[in-house]
Formats: structure tokens, C-alpha cells, sequence
């Protein structure tokens, strides 16, 4: 049976009679799918010139999908399996986390108690070639270097690999197993009794990566929580309800959900939260969206911590998935979210205009949003309440947040945006990392004592300088320097820490100067 005929079928069913149809909605349903399908019968069997069938039913879905709101959305097998693995928290490949340096593969460390590191492979190694098909040196893409490494649980990657020191290339056989993603992208101690978790977005895992990092950080004498979800742009529902439930009451309402022909569903609190008393501060900016904006909705309208940074994204449509026979998926919008006290948090848009809806981060820069708190306004008809202080929130467009934080337009030099964009500060990093590596761990078996005493040698700031003028980058005067020079320190200090340990070390670094979370431990101290 070909895939027409299965698309047919499929989307048959799922469009079977609800009590909720009348007959000539039913009768219209099947008009409309009998032409659906004598097109594409038609097309196949009488267009003048050969014509990719699946390729045509893959654009009608999404010319389809695009009448509709901006995130229903159709995704072919490929991209439905990118999209799926961050939330289904694991991948099938070998386990390393890799940079590529003057067009090779170079280990930043294997993944604990991957398949990688049961072999002995190494931070530093360069992996030059897998299964006799040579990954460096060939201008290889990152994308189809990861293509190679990454193959069904059981079979077998071959691995050439060059190291350090060593005069002979080395072979390894690294047998394919599932490698664990992580959400949580740090949790550590940013000040005495206060501590910071950042969620990267709500996957499967995430729930119980939120309580392994709730019980680390009480055992280092946390009293109060910082919960990162900056440009956390969402996920799962139930792993918010999870998560939110860490920090609220049983039975306390996380979210509700209610469509045209879904019934209304409600999320509560589960119970058992490990850090339902103390003092809890939410961070989100304008690209907190979906699961991120459920949790710090209830969050707030329990009045249970406060929020900080900017409005955030306004994405209240829940989309139900759908999976076609090829392995493919439609992601259909069937209902909107609230919070706990009432507020639909989507933001307002026109159907069929999505380009307008994708522009709308633009927008709110343009017109001086990201920046003034002034320039914000909400309808009074938007107007809720908190559930027990009663104070007053906004909904029909993100959560506001009880601290407006501003955008800080001079943080990045365009001096640095240019170098950056050009990879020459990556590449520099990565130059030193890999040359000072075993010194550095032999020198810094503590974070705490880097985090001290370690200085970005003048060395590597001259390199960077001196590369971007061989490719036209160059600064406006000596005031634009001193500033980049700052930041540029800063980065690559939080790079070689993330080599060195791990995500948490990363953030303990950049965030020092970070206004949201500056604004945080304020509030909490």
C-alpha cells in the first residue's frame, strides 16, 4: 500500500464522527478528503512530466498547516526524529561531547560511562576517520560528522583516532548505545545558602533531574533557589507539572487545558515537593516560552516566588502530535493553556500570518519594550489575580514578571559580535584548550581555586586581535577594545571551566554579570 493511501487512511481516523459534529459537518469532511485524494491519484497517474507524489503530500500538509496558527506544524521523518530526541532525553551514538578544530574531530570529553570512555577514549582525542571513512581534513560538515558517529544501539563505529603524545594512530571499537541527555544545564551553589538551577528546556528526564539537583544543593546548605528558564522555550506538559510540583502545595492547580472538541483537562500538584518552603525566585526573558511559561505562570499566581527578567514569550497553545505511517508528524494546536488563575498566555495573532507572529521579538525591540518597562501595556480586560495576595497579573500575552529586568544593549561590543561571528574566539579557545589541557587539570583539580586565580593569558587576547585584522575586523577606537578585551576574558575563563568540569562551572563564571540574576540574588539576600 503506498503512502497516499496510508495518509488517506490515517487521517480517516483521526477525523472519524464526534458527538459534537452534525451530519453535514460529517458530509462536508468527506467531501473534502475524496478531493484531497483524487489530486494526488490524478496527479500521479496523468501529469505530463514525472513528479515526486510524497514530496507534493508533504507541501499540501503544510500549505495545509499554514492556514492555521503559527504553531501547528508538519515535520518529514528526519526532522521529526531532531525534534523528538532532546525530549525523549537520549540519542543512539557513541558518547562523546566534540569541537571541530582546523577541520578535525577533537574530544571534549566522553560521556560518563558512555560506550566511548569504556574503550579508553580520551579528552583530546582527534578522531580522524570512522569505519574507513575519513571525517578530517575533508571539509566534513559538524552535521555529518554527528551522522557518523551516531547509528542503532549494537552496531559498531570503527574509530581512527590520533592522540597526543603518541606516535601511531590508535583503533578503537565503540559498541552504539543510548546516550542520555540532560535538561538540567547547571545547579550549583551561587552564593552562601542560595543556590541556581537552570533548566534548557522540559524533556522526559527533566522532572527527576530538577529533584537530583534540589537534594545536591540542600545537601550544600541551600535555603533559597534561583530557578533559571532564560530561553527556556518548553517541552513537555507533564514534565512543567513535574517540576512546578517541586514547588507547590498537592492538588495546588498548575494548569488547565480546553479546546473546541477536547475536554477540559487540569494539571495538579502531585505532592511531596522538595522545596515547597523557602525563598524561590523564577528568571525568564522573552524567549521563555510553553512548559518554562506554565511553570513560572503557577509559580506566580500562587504567589510562591517572584519572577524576574523580562515578558515572556506568550505561547499558550498546546499541540496534540500526530504521527503518519512514514514516520513523519503533524503537530496540531487542539487547545489553549491557562494558569491558575485563569490568564491564556498567548499572545494575540492572525491565522495565516505567521511571518507577522515570527516577527514579533522584533517588534517588541523596535518599540523600546526589551528596554523600558513604560512601554508595555496590557488591556484591562487582561486583568487577574494572584490566589492568595491577590495582587494583580496580566495574561494574553506572556508572563510579566514581578521585577522587569531591561535589556542591556552593551554587553557585546559589535567589535566582539564581528570576531564571534567570524568563530575566531571559538577557535582560539579551542587552540589553547587543546595545547594546555593536561596542565590545566594538573593545576586546577578545584573549580574554586581556577575560578580564583586563573587569568586568560594576554597571549591568546593578541592572537584574537590579531587574526581578526588578517580577515577586516577591526575596532572603532581603544574604548571598544578595553570593553572587548573584558568580555573576551570572561568567555573563554567560562569555556575552558565547562572543558575542565562541566555546564554548572560555565554559568558560575558568565553569570556574575548577568542583570537578571544579579536582580535574583538581590532579592534573596
Amino acid at each position: 500500500m503506498n503512502r497516499i493511501l496510508l495518509f488517506i487512511i490515517a487521517a480517516f481516523t483521526l477525523l472519524a464522527p464526534t458527538k459534537s459534529q452534525t451530519l453535514q459537518e460529517q458530509r462536508e469532511l468527506d467531501l473534502a478528503m475524496r478531493k484531497l485524494a483524487t489530486a494526488q491519484m490524478a496527479i500521479k497517474a496523468l501529469y505530463i512530466d514525472t513528479t515526486n507524489i510524497e514530496q507534493l503530500t508533504d507541501e499540501a500538509i503544510k500549505a495545509m498547516l499554514e492556514q492555521l496558527d503559527p504553531h501547528s506544524t508538519y515535520s518529514n521523518a528526519e526532522e521529526t526524529k531532531k525534534f523528538t530526541e532532546p525530549l525523549n532525553s537520549n540519542f543512539e551514538g557513541i558518547g562523546v561531547q566534540f569541537n571541530v578544530l582546523n577541520d578535525t574531530l577533537v574530544v571534549v570529553q566522553p560521556v560518563s560511562k558512555g560506550p566511548s570512555e569504556k574503550v579508553g577514549i580520551l579528552a583530546g582525542d582527534r578522531i580522524v576517520a570512522v569505519n574507513d571513512t575519513a571525517i578530517a581534513g575533508v571539509k566534513m560538515s559538524r552535521e555529518n560528522m554527528m551522522k557518523k558517529l551516531r547509528g542503532p544501539k549494537g552496531t559498531i563505529a570503527r574509530l581512527a583516532v590520533v592522540r597526543r603524545n603518541v606516535s601511531e594512530t590508535l583503533y578503537f571499537n565503540v559498541v552504539r548505545d543510548k546516550i542520555p541527555l540532560y535538561s538540567v544545564d547547571a545547579a550549583y551553589m551561587i552564593r552562601p545558602e542560595i543556590g541556581l538551577i537552570r533548566i534548557g528546556n522540559f524533556a522526559i528526564s527533566t522532572h527527576d533531574e530538577v529533584r537530583d539537583a534540589i537534594k545536591k544543593l540542600k545537601k550544600k546548605g541551600m535555603k533559597s533557589l534561583i530557578l533559571d528558564l532564560q530561553q527556556n522555550g518548553g517541552g513537555y506538559l507533564e514534565a512543567a507539572k513535574g517540576v512546578a510540583s517541586e514547588f507547590l502545595n498537592k492538588n495546588d492547580l498548575v494548569v488547565y487545558t480546553d479546546g473546541r472538541s477536547v475536554p477540559k483537562q487540569t494539571l495538579k500538584a502531585v505532592g511531596g515537593g522538595l522545596f515547597t518552603e523557602g525563598n524561590l525566585v523564577v528568571l525568564v526573558d522573552e524567549y521563555t516560552a510553553s512548559a518554562a511559561e506554565i511553570v513560572s505562570g503557577a509559580i506566580q499566581d500562587y504567589d510562591r516566588g517572584l519572577i524576574v527578567g523580562r515578558r515572556t514569550f506568550g505561547k499558550g497553545l498546546v499541540q496534540r502530535p500526530i504521527d503518519m505511517p512514514d514516520g513523519s508528524m503533524i503537530r496540531l494546536t487542539v487547545s489553549h493553556y491557562y494558569t491558575p488563575s485563569g490568564r491564556c498566555i498567548q499572545k494575540p495573532y492572525e491565522k495565516g500570518k505567521k511571518r507577522d507572529y515570527d516577527e514579533d521579538m522584533l517588534n517588541r525591540y523596535n518599540s523600546g519594550e526589551l528596554m523600558h518597562l513604560d512601554s508595555i501595556h496590557f488591556a484591562d480586560s487582561l486583568k487577574y489575580y494572584t490566589l492568595n495576595k491577590h495582587r494583580v497579573v496580566y495574561g494574553g500575552g506572556g508572563i510579566m514578571p514581578d521585577y522587569f529586568i531591561p535589556l542591556d544593549t552593551t554587553v557585546y561590543t559589535k567589535y566582539y559580535r564581528n570576531l564571534s561571528r567570524k568563530n575566531i574566539v571559538i577557535d582560539s579557545y579551542l587552540s589553547y584548550i587543546d595545547n594546555h589541557r593536561a596542565e590545566l587539570k594538573s593545576a586546577y583539580k578545584k573549580f574554586e581555586k581556577y575560578n580564583e586565580q586563573f587569568e586568560v593569558p594576554t597571549q591568546i587576547i593578541d592572537t584574537i586581535y590579531s587574526q581578526g585584522k588578517k580577515m577586516n575586523v577591526e575596532p572603532i577606537d581603544e574604548t571598544e577594545v578595553k570593553q572587548t578585551t573584558a568580555t573576551i576574558k570572561k568567555i573563554i575563563k567560562a569555556l575552558i571551566a565547562r572543558d575542565l568540569w562541566d555546564m554548572s562551572e560555565y554559568y558560575a563564571i558568565v553569570y556574575e554579570d548577568n542583570d537578571i540574576v544579579k536582580k535574583a540574588i538581590e532579592l534573596l539576600q
